[in-house]
């Protein structure tokens, strides 16, 4: 009996890592937003998701942010994308802590695809949204769009 305790102890303690790799594989599309890339030189914000939407707390999802390939970003230029929060929806402002996903062109093909994932910080605010920008002369990446999403 002694030895079961411990066993079970264990389980409990050191959870199977599969268990969250499920646990994080599931989106729900009405948390998830689409934005289509800026010109060269520009911004653009995606619409915000409403964190208090889920009933999830924030250690219990990712946030994802995935670029496509970009086949019309030039050599060396950069599109950052940054995760942005806001208690009113209305004024954002970059995330503390938290580094942006920077895309570089290179060898005259754009770039490859890329995408990052976090856990937010227990300081996050109520609001979520993904601001893409493309560096100057940056090429045209129009026609591609990021995705930003919750994964639970």
């Amino acid at each position: 009996p002694h030895r079961l305790h411990h066993q079970q102890r264990g389980l409990i303690l050191n959870p199977h890592p599969e268990r969250f790799i499920i646990m994080h594989a599931l989106k729900d599309a009405e948390l998830t937003r689409t934005l289509a890339l800026p010109d060269a030189g520009n911004s653009a914000s995606s619409e915000s998701i409403d964190l208090s939407a889920t009933e999830q707390a924030e250690c219990h999802f990712e946030v994802e942010i995935k670029v496509p390939a970009l086949a019309n970003l030039a050599d060396a230029k950069l599109v950052t994308v940054t995760l942005e929060d806001s208690a009113d929806d209305a004024s954002f402002a970059a995330i503390d802590g938290l580094a942006p996903l920077v895309v570089t062109g290179s060898g005259g093909g754009g770039s490859a695809a890329d995408s990052l994932r976090v856990h937010l910080p227990n300081t996050a605010r109520r609001y979520l949204r993904a601001t893409a920008d493309v560096e100057a002369a940056g090429g045209d990446s129009t026609a591609d769009s990021l995705t930003l999403g919750l994964i639970f």
